[in-house]
């Protein structure tokens, strides 16, 4: 009798937790809860691997007081199933998504710095409080998050500070004496950044300023859509983004900077470059309200699903509900490669583009690749 491979056992496991009511579902998870903490000390990639779609079906099919166990659980190992783990990371339940924002060291730099750039305040600040923040994480944070994030990273000794977390403190807070003062206390922060933050301190004289910056954090976290970038503009960001690629560099992390800190013409023209699309059909996709056009351009430029997700994060004044990060995360898997390029450059995307008048083209640069 031929034994089954390890893909078709696993294949029938799912299928047969599809029929599972919710009790014997919850049964289910305690069991693979108990499995992988047992297993702490032995070797785990094949284990996590081999139960990480069996979890992740099961997370649809439970109470949300399972689903915090087993963050609860996956918060404490080091190597934990990945789908799984972001899926939970990013729940819009607080007391399912803190522990593993908290502690997890599964979760990479990349997925938190998707969860600090899409999800909401409360998120960021659990993210916040972690014994330690990759400088890339801490970016995230200060570019999206609202004044009450700003302070908490400020305040915590473990978040590593770049030169570009400090610029945006600058950009954002120069006239908040309470993140003045903070800074001024945090070891390691340099002297030419006390100095610009003091210069721009509004002192005394304008006690209305602070007030009007400290208004209510909700207020914050959402940025205001961009205006189209000028031809000027274009013009401008156009030689360097083509060096970059010509030297292999505009990879997902110089894309996801672009987005995260909102450099527009950088952006759109990254897109451009890397997707083989034209400047106006990246712009009709940036202003679409449905984020399929989007997902797709981001698969046709080899983008991973983090810069796609940065992407669709700062692009409106408006956060992306659970439901639309999991629908836009579901097309992003099940898109093809070769379908996305076609579609964006010659397909339906580029025929509603081109019947769009936008009032504002670039169509000689863009097309220029």
């Amino acid at each position: 009798m031929m034994a089954n491979s390890p893909a078709d056992i696993v294949g029938e496991l799912e299928e047969a937790v599809a029929a599972f009511p919710p009790e014997r579902c919850a049964r289910v998870l305690s069991g693979i809860v108990r499995l992988l903490a047992s297993s702490r000390d032995k070797p785990q990639e094949l284990l996590v691997n081999v139960v990480d779609g069996v979890l992740l079906r099961l997370t649809g099919r439970v109470a949300p007081a399972a689903l915090t166990e087993l963050s609860e659980a996956l918060a404490g190992l080091y190597v934990a199933p990945q789908d799984t783990l972001r899926h939970l990371a990013s729940h819009d339940d607080p007391a399912v998504a803190y522990p593993l924002l908290q502690r997890s060291q599964a979760l990479s730099t990349a997925d938190l710095t998707a969860v600090a750039t899409s999800c909401s305040e409360a998120h960021q600040l659990a993210i916040a409080a972690r014994d330690g923040i990759e400088a890339a994480v801490t970016e995230a944070l200060v570019a999206r998050g609202t004044r009450a994030v700003r302070l908490a990273v400020i305040k915590n000794p473990g978040a590593r500070f770049s030169e570009a977390v400090y610029a945006l403190l600058i950009e954002t807070s120069a006239a908040d004496d309470e993140i003045t003062k903070l800074l001024a206390l945090r070891p390691g922060t340099p002297d030419l950044i006390l100095r610009k933050l003091l210069s721009a301190s509004p002192g005394p004289k304008a006690a209305a300023k602070p007030n009007a910056s400290a208004g209510p954090p909700a207020q914050n976290p959402a940025p205001v859509a961009p205006k189209l970038p000028s031809s000027v503009d274009y013009a401008n960001a156009r030689p360097e983004i083509v060096a970059l690629n010509r030297v292999g560099k505009l990879n997902d992390s110089t894309v996801n900077r672009f987005a995260i800190r909102g450099e527009t013409a950088n952006l759109f023209t990254a897109l451009s470059v890397l997707s083989g699309a034209p400047i106006e059909i990246v712009e009709h996709v940036m202003t679409d309200e449905d984020c399929e056009a989007l997902v797709m351009a981001c698969r046709a430029s080899r983008l991973n699903w983090a810069t796609t997700l940065a992407i669709l994060s700062n692009r409106s004044g408006t956060r992306l509900s659970f439901a639309q990060r999991e629908r836009a995360q579901h097309l992003f898997d099940t898109l093809l490669l070769s379908t996305s390029q076609w579609t964006v450059r010659w397909g339906e995307i580029a025929a509603s583009a081109n019947t769009r008048d936008r009032g504002h083209r670039c169509a000689a640069m863009g097309n220029s690749q």
